[in-house]
């Protein structure tokens, strides 16, 4: 079986700049479709989680169209002290993670906050979650964003970069699933879409 947790490397396919971006600004658009075409494009190689049957046929992976009001800016609260999770993993597994803190943002009036989580092996931070489109129309054990390093004045987190965990196209991997925590009770409809789904 293989491990995956996929970080910013993920996210920044071709070298496209990542962080803040004005979600009205028509380069913060055409980023994102240019990573977008830069995943496809990796998805072809042999470097893909994709098995070669399935980049045999592989069509490009499927998104919500961008949405401006799912790149939001949050506040950060450091825990106290950091405590450990055991994350079950799809094949039942443990991987243990430390949650270092609370992510609090606002969407359409609504407040919403999720765990930010950073490796107990390494620095980096790590932000998995499900909502109310999980097992739908997107992967159901949940999706992944990558929230750069956590300010306490605030950072950027664009759902629009959400992700799957290499699980959602084959069994061939290990991956943390979205803990009960981190579930939104509302449609994030934005990022990417269950592998095959359509609409």
């Amino acid at each position: 079986m293989k491990r995956a947790l996929v970080t910013v490397a993920v996210l920044c396919w071709i070298g496209a700049a990542c962080g803040s971006r004005d979600a009205g600004d028509p380069a913060w658009r055409a980023a994102l479709e240019r990573d977008r075409a830069g995943k496809d494009a990796l998805f072809r190689t042999d470097r893909s989680p994709l098995t070669p049957a399935q980049r045999s046929s592989f069509a490009g992976l499927v998104y919500f169209a961008p949405d401006p009001s799912w790149n939001v800016r949050a506040t950060f609260e450091p825990a106290a002290a950091p405590d450990t999770i055991r994350f079950v993993t799809s094949t039942g597994s443990f991987d243990v993670y430390l949650r270092a803190g609370r992510a609090r943002f606002q969407h359409r009036g609504r407040d919403l906050a999720l765990t930010v989580y950073r490796s107990a092996e390494s620095d980096s931070y790590f932000l998995p979650f499900s909502d109310t489109t999980s097992g739908e129309s997107t992967y159901g054990a949940g999706r992944y964003l990558d929230p750069g390093v956590p300010a306490v004045g605030g950072f950027d987190l664009d759902f629009n970069r959400t992700y799957n965990p290499y699980c959602a196209y084959n069994s061939g991997w290990v991956c943390p699933v979205a803990p009960a925590e981190n579930h939104l009770d509302v449609a994030v409809r934005a990022g990417e879409k269950n592998f095959g789904h359509e609409h």
